[in-house]
């Protein structure tokens, strides 16, 4: 399966400007870079960029995986902490992580893009963007944002820090996924969200709802 194509950013100042290319037989979302911040519409906005006070709340951590995928949860004003590893995949997968991601009070999913050393995206780039598509969709309709960050040499990353923190060496395989999506919020928060990508659906409505729905204390 080919990359899901990047949409161009446009300036927005009202919903209604936010257009996606409305060619048929496309796939179910588009990714959009975070990084020209200015002209992603406020709510829109990751957490990373936006004060505490504006809007910057919880962000859960999501480093997917074949078989597990390990959670982690955080603010940026502290240690992300690792939260779970779920062993679960499709829909039952997608649902649990919108699940949580309300349980724990965040307004966006910020989930590791696998890339090689060079920053090419490889096969395995393009299964998660897969899954993250069709999660993005049922997250706009709960108001909850979906970005893709880098997380190339977040499993060591993840091992080095383990070790620092005393994880016994039976628990660190057990523990390992949970502890590596907190190296990718760790990652996101320390660029503030430079790299992020937001994943949004293409349908427009879903795109309003989500501007909509998406922390309405942070509009400008």
């Amino acid at each position: 399966m080919a990359p899901v194509p990047l949409a161009r950013i446009l300036p927005l100042h009202s919903p209604g400007r936010w257009r996606a290319d409305s060619t048929r037989a496309l796939p179910p979302s588009i990714t959009c870079s975070a990084e020209s911040g200015g002209e992603l519409p406020a709510r829109l906005q990751p957490n990373a960029r936006r004060p505490l006070w504006h809007g910057g709340g919880f962000s859960l951590g999501v480093d997917l995986g074949a078989a597990r995928t390990g959670l982690a949860v955080g603010r940026g004003i502290t240690q992300s902490r690792p939260l779970t590893v779920l062993k679960l995949r499709g829909q039952k997968l997608e649902l649990m992580l919108l699940d949580v991601a309300q349980q724990q009070e965040a307004g966006e999913l910020i989930i590791g893009l696998p890339v090689s050393a060079d920053g090419r995206e490889t096969p395995q780039s393009n299964k998660v963007r897969s899954v993250v598509g069709r999660l993005a969709v049922q997250a706009a309709d709960r108001g909850l944002r979906v970005y893709l960050q880098d997380e190339h040499g977040t499993s060591i990353e993840a091992l080095d820090y383990m070790i620092s923190r005393g994880v016994k060496r039976s628990a660190r395989d057990i523990k390992s996924d949970a502890y590596a999506a907190v190296m990718i919020l760790e990652r996101y928060f320390s660029s503030s969200g430079q790299g992020a990508q937001i994943v949004l659906p293409r349908q427009q409505e879903l795109q309003d709802k989500l501007i909509l729905k998406s922390g309405k204390d942070a509009e400008l």
